[in-house]
C-alpha cells in the first residue's frame, strides 16, 4: 500500500517489547527519535525517570505517567515552592504509580514539601534522602506521612536526632530496609524504640554512630533482619556482637569492619548463631587471623564473599577458608600481609587483593589458569605485578573491572595482553602507570570496544597520539587525565570528537592544553556532568564559554585557574548558575566575588566548597 511502513505490520505488543530490551540511555533516546509511534511507546512503558532540570520536569511527568522511580538528586533547584506547584497542576497520574523518590542532596527541599509529596503519593514505598544537609526532625516527621515506606535512606543526615527516627519508626511500621549511616545524633534510644515497633526490619545500616551494646541487645530482637552494617562503630565491641549469636536469626550478611574494639571473640560470636552466612566484612578489625577464628569459619559452607582487609593471612589460612567455604566467589584482602597465592577459590568472581606486594608473577599464572570466572580484580599498588604476570591474567577473558594504579612494572605490552583477551572489560584503571605509553592505547582502542571507565592519570609518556586512539573508545563515559603533560588542544579536540558520551572528566594539571582545546571541548562534549579544570591554562572568555555551553554539567572544579580574573569566575558562574550543583573554587575568591552571585548560587541549591 503507497506510504505504508513496514513498521506497521509492529504491533504495540511487540513494540514495548523490543523497548524493554533496550538498556542504554542513550540507546532509548534514539528509539524515541525514530518515529512518533516510537516515542509514544516509550512514553507508556518508561518507568524511571531521571530529571536534570527542574524547568523540564512538569512537562516530562506529564509525558510519562506511569513512572515507578522519580530521580531528582541531580536537580538542584527542586524546592517547596517547586512541588507545591507540582502538585497544583491538573494532570497528577503519576502520583499514583510513583514507589520510588530519590531526593539525594537536594538542599532545598524542607519539611512542608515532603509533606506534600508523602501526603499526594499514595502507593511511595522508598525514598532516598541522604546527604540532604537541611534535613531534620521535623523533615523526618514529614516524611512519615508516606505510612507505606519499606525503604528509607538517610545517610548523612547530620540533624536527624532520635525525635525523627520515633517519627519514622511509629507511623511506618512496615519498613524493611533503612540506612542511617553517619546520622551522629541518633543514640541507642532510637534504635532502641526502632526494633520495637519497626518487627519486619530486613537491613539496616547503622554504620558510624556513636551507639553502644545496648543498641546490640536492641537490633538482635529483630527476628527477620538479613543485613546488618555496622561500620566504624567506635563504641562497640565483642560484648555487643555476643547479642548477636542468640538473635536475628535470618541474619545473612553482616559488616563490621573498623570497629576497632571488635575482635575474632566477636566474630565467633556471630558465625556460632549464624551458619548460614553468604557475607562477612571485618576488615581492619584484627592484625592476624585467629586459629579459633579458623576453626570456626569451617561451618560456613553457604559463604559466598569474606573481606579481612588489613590483616596477616598465609597461604594456608587462605587454603582453609577456600576449602571450607566452596561457595565463596568473592574475596578482600586488600593491605594483607603474607598473601601470595589466590588460586584456590576457582569460583571466583571478584578478587581484590590492593597492596599486597607478596602477589607475582607465579600468583597470577595461578589466577589465569584456575580462576577463569573473574570478572573484577584489584591488583592496585602491588608491585609484583608485571608485563607476564598480565600475560598469564589476560586468561580470564570474562573480566570486566580491572585496577593496576601504581604497578610501576607494567608497560605497553601488558596492554596489548589485557588488549587481546579483555574483550568486554568495562572498566580500566592505570592510575600512575609511568610505563604506560600511546602504543599500549592503540591496542586499547581497537581491542577494547566496550571500554567506558578508564583512569590515566599520571601516565606521563601519553602524548596527542594517545588521546586520537582514545577518541575511537565511543562508549567511553568517565576518563581521568590527570597530570598529563604532554597532551595539548589537539589532543583534547580529537578525544572530545570521538567521545560523544564523555559524562566525567578529569584535567587537572594539563597545562599544556590552551583555549583551543577547550573550545573544541565546549562544543562537542554536551553530556558531560562533572569536570576537573584545576591548574589548567584558560582564559576567562573560555571559563565562561565551557561552563555555559556544556548544558548538564552539575559539578566543576576550578582551582588555581591562574589566567582567570575574578570578572571571569563571576561571568562563568552566571553563566551556569540555575543547574549547577556542586563547584569548588579557591577560598580567596570568595571574597572577590559578588554577595549576588553566591546569594543567587545558594539559593538554586549549589553546594561551593572553598580549597
Amino acid at each position: 500500500m503507497p506510504g505504508s511502513s513496514a513498521l506497521d505490520v509492529l504491533t504495540e505488543d511487540l513494540l514495548v517489547r523490543v523497548r524493554e530490551k533496550i538498556g542504554d540511555e542513550l540507546d532509548g533516546k534514539t528509539w524515541r527519535l525514530v518515529c512518533k509511534e516510537f516515542s509514544r511507546v516509550d512514553s507508556v512503558t518508561r518507568t524511571t525517570l531521571r530529571v536534570l532540570r527542574v524547568e523540564f520536569l512538569f512537562v516530562l511527568l506529564d509525558k510519562y505517567p506511569n513512572i515507578k522511580t522519580l530521580d531528582l538528586s541531580v536537580c538542584p533547584r527542586v524546592n517547596d515552592g517547586t512541588v507545591s506547584f507540582l502538585l497544583s497542576q491538573h494532570s497528577l497520574s503519576w502520583t499514583r504509580s510513583l514507589k520510588s523518590l530519590i531526593l539525594s542532596r537536594s538542599t532545598g527541599l524542607r519539611y512542608r514539601g515532603l509533606e506534600m509529596l508523602a501526603r499526594a503519593c499514595p502507593f511511595l514505598e522508598s525514598v532516598d534522602v541522604s546527604y540532604c544537609c537541611g534535613f531534620g526532625d521535623r523533615e523526618a516527621a514529614a516524611l512519615s506521612f508516606a505510612s507505606g515506606l519499606k525503604e528509607v535512606k538517610l545517610d548523612k543526615c547530620l540533624n536527624v536526632t532520635d525525635v525523627g527516627l520515633a517519627k519514622i519508626a511509629v507511623r511506618c511500621v512496615n519498613l524493611e530496609r533503612l540506612s542511617l549511616k553517619w546520622c551522629m545524633e541518633i543514640s541507642d534510644l532510637g534504635i532502641d524504640l526502632l526494633c520495637k515497633k519497626c518487627l519486619d526490619l530486613k537491613s539496616l545500616d547503622v554504620s558510624y554512630l556513636k551507639l553502644t551494646n545496648d543498641s546490640f541487645c536492641s537490633i538482635a530482637t529483630l527476628a527477620k533482619l538479613e543485613s546488618l552494617v555496622m561500620v566504624g562503630c567506635p563504641c562497640v565491641d565483642d560484648a555487643g556482637l555476643r547479642f548477636l549469636e542468640s538473635g536475628c536469626p535470618l541474619l545473612k550478611t553482616i559488616f563490621v569492619s573498623r570497629c576497632k574494639f571488635v575482635s575474632s571473640t566477636g566474630l565467633i560470636s556471630v558465625i556460632r548463631g549464624h551458619s548460614g552466612l553468604l557475607q562477612l566484612d571485618a576488615g581492619h578489625c584484627f592484625s592476624e587471623l585467629s586459629t579459633t577464628l579458623l576453626h570456626h569459619m569451617r561451618d560456613l559452607k553457604n559463604l559466598e564473599a569474606i573481606t579481612i582487609d588489613g590483616a596477616r593471612i598465609s597461604d594456608s589460612c587462605f587454603q582453609t577458608i577456600s576449602f571450607n567455604c566452596k561457595s565463596l566467589v568473592e574475596i578482600g584482602l586488600s593491605k594483607c600481609l603474607g598473601v601470595t597465592n589466590t588460586d584456590c577459590c576457582r569460583g571466583l568472581v571478584c578478587l581484590k587483593i590492593e597492596s599486597c606486594n607478596m602477589i607475582t608473577e607465579k600468583g597470577l599464572y595461578q589466577l589465569g589458569s584456575f580462576c577463569l570466572r573473574l570478572e573484577e580484580i584489584d591488583l592496585t599498588d602491588c608491585n609484583g605485578v608485571n608485563d607476564k604476570g598480565l600475560e598469564y591474567l589476560s586468561r580470564c577473558s570474562e573480566l570486566l573491572f580491572l585496577k593496576l594504579g601504581l604497578c610501576e612494572n607494567i608497560s605497553d605490552k601488558g596492554l596489548f595482553y589485557i588488549a587481546s583477551n579483555f574483550l568486554r572489560i568495562q572498566g580500566l584503571d592505570l592510575y600512575k602507570c609511568s610505563g604506560i605509553g600511546d602504543d599500549g592505547l592503540a591496542a586499547l582502542s581497537n581491542g577494547c570496544k566496550k571500554l567506558k571507565k578508564l583512569n590515566l592519570s599520571y601516565c606521563v609518556n601519553v602524548t596527542d597520539r594517545g588521546m586520537e586512539h582514545i577518541g575511537s573508545m565511543e562508549d567511553l563515559s568517565d576518563l581521568e587525565l590527570r597530570g598529563l603533560t604532554k597532551i595539548t588542544s589537539a589532543g583534547l579536540t580529537a578525544l572530545a570528537a570521538g567521545c560523544k558520551r564523555l559524562a566525567d572528566l578529569d584535567l587537572k594539571h594539563c597545562a599544556k592544553i590552551d583555549d583551543s582545546g577547550f573550545w573544541a571541548l565546549a562544543y562537542y562534549s554536551q553530556n558531560l556532568r562533572q569536570i576537573n579544570l584545576s591548574y589548567c591554562a584558560l582564559s576567562d572568555m573560555t571559563l565562561c564559554m565551557v561552563m555555559g555551553n556544556m548544558t548538564r554539567l552539575q559539578d566543576a572544579k576550578l582551582v588555581h585557574l591562574t589566567n582567570c580574573t575574578r570578572e571571569g569566575f563571576e561571568l562563568a558562574l552566571r553563566s551556569c548558575c540555575m543547574r549547577i550543583k556542586k563547584v569548588k573554587l579557591l577560598a580567596p575568591i570568595r571574597f572577590l566575588l559578588s554577595s549576588e552571585i553566591l546569594e543567587t548560587l545558594h539559593a538554586a541549591g549549589c553546594k561551593i566548597r572553598w580549597d
